[in-house]
C-alpha cells in the first residue's frame, strides 16, 4: 500500500503533484536540487491553498494539514529512501530523466514504484537505465494538478500489470480520472494535442488568419476552453518544441515535424507566459490577452 511519496522537481508540476498528494492525506517528500525553488514551491502551495479556501473547497484545518504533509528535501538520496512511490517531475529533458532514475535505483526502496510526470518521452527507456523495468511507470499529470483530473497512465513495455493497476487506484484516490495508455511517442494526450498546436502555428506562419481569429474559431467553433497558441504559450513553447521533436524522430513522420515559426520563436526566447512573451504579451497584474506585436500588420 502506497502512504509515503517522494515528488522530484519542485517546479510548476512537482508543486502541483505534492499539494494534491499531501492534501490527500499522503506524506510527501518534495526533492529538489535549489532551497530556493522548495521555499517558492512550499509558498505556492499555501497560496493555491488559500485561493481553494476562498472558494469553499476546502477549509483552514485541510490547508494546515496538506503543508505538515509536505517535508522538503535537497538531497534525493535523502528524500526518496522510505517512500513507496517516486515521482519524478523535472524538466522534459531526456539526458536529465535518465540520471534522475539511475539515482533513484540506487537509492530507493526495492519495492518503490518509480513513476515519471513525463508528457513524451519513452517510459520503456527511462525505466532500462534501471534494474526494475517492472516497477517503473508513467503518471502524466495536467497542469494545474490541483485542478485539472486527468491523469494518463503509461505502461512501460515491462511494466507489471499489479503496478498499473495500483497507480490506477491511486489516481482515483486522489480524486483524478486515470486513463491507461501504452508507451509510443507523444502517448494519447499529446500526440493529438501537439500536432493541432503546430499546425495553428502553420495557419499563423502561412498567413491564413491571426493569432486572435485562430484562437477565437477553436474556442467558440469546437467549444476550446482555450485557443491552441493561448495553450501553447502556457504550456510553454520550448516544451511543445521538444515534444514535437519527440514524435517527429519516433513516428519518422514529417507530419509532427515543428513548423519554422516555431522554432525561431524558441530559438529566440519567446517561450510563452514563462519569459512574458509569445504569440501573446503577459503583462503583470494584466489579465487581458495582449497580442504579441511581432503578430499585428
Amino acid at each position: 500500500m502506497i502512504k509515503k511519496v517522494s515528488v522530484l522537481g519542485a517546479g510548476t508540476m512537482g508543486n502541483g503533484i505534492a499539494h494534491v498528494f499531501a492534501q490527500n492525506n499522503f506524506k510527501v517528500n518534495l526533492v529538489d536540487v535549489s532551497q530556493q525553488q522548495l521555499d517558492k514551491a512550499i509558498d505556492l502551495i499555501n497560496k493555491n491553498c488559500a485561493r481553494q479556501i476562498s472558494k469553499g473547497s476546502i477549509s483552514e484545518e485541510i490547508k494546515k494539514q496538506t503543508l505538515e504533509n509536505i517535508t522538503t528535501f535537497t538531497s534525493l538520496a535523502e528524500g526518496v529512501k522510505d517512500c513507496d512511490l517516486a515521482i519524478e517531475a523535472a524538466t522534459e529533458n531526456i539526458e536529465l530523466k535518465l540520471k534522475i532514475f539511475k539515482q533513484l535505483d540506487e537509492a530507493a526502496l526495492s519495492d518503490c514504484i518509480l513513476a515519471t510526470n513525463t508528457s513524451s518521452i519513452s517510459i520503456t527507456k527511462i525505466a532500462s537505465v534501471t534494474k526494475r523495468s517492472q516497477n517503473v511507470i508513467g503518471m502524466h499529470f495536467m497542469n494545474p494538478v490541483p485542478v485539472m483530473k486527468l491523469v494518463e497512465v503509461i505502461n512501460g513495455f515491462n511494466t507489471d500489470k499489479k503496478i498499473t493497476a495500483e497507480i490506477i487506484e491511486l489516481s482515483k484516490q486522489l480524486g483524478k480520472v486515470p486513463c491507461e495508455v501504452n508507451d509510443y511517442p507523444g502517448f494519447i494526450a499529446n500526440r493529438i494535442l501537439m500536432p493541432m498546436i503546430n499546425e495553428a502555428i502553420y495557419s499563423l506562419y502561412e498567413g491564413v488568419a491571426g493569432v486572435e481569429e485562430i484562437d477565437t474559431i477553436m474556442k467558440l467553433g469546437m467549444a476550446h476552453p482555450m485557443g491552441p497558441l493561448q495553450l501553447a504559450d502556457f504550456i510553454g513553447l520550448d516544451v511543445c518544441y521538444s515534444i514535437l521533436k519527440v514524435l517527429h524522430e519516433g513516428f519518422g513522420n514529417p507530419k509532427y515535424a515543428a513548423c519554422p515559426l516555431l522554432t525561431a520563436m524558441v530559438n529566440g526566447n519567446a517561450l510563452g507566459v514563462k519569459t512574458g512573451e509569445g504569440f501573446y504579451k503577459y503583462e503583470k497584474g494584466n489579465k487581458n490577452l495582449i497580442v504579441s506585436k511581432r503578430f499585428i500588420k
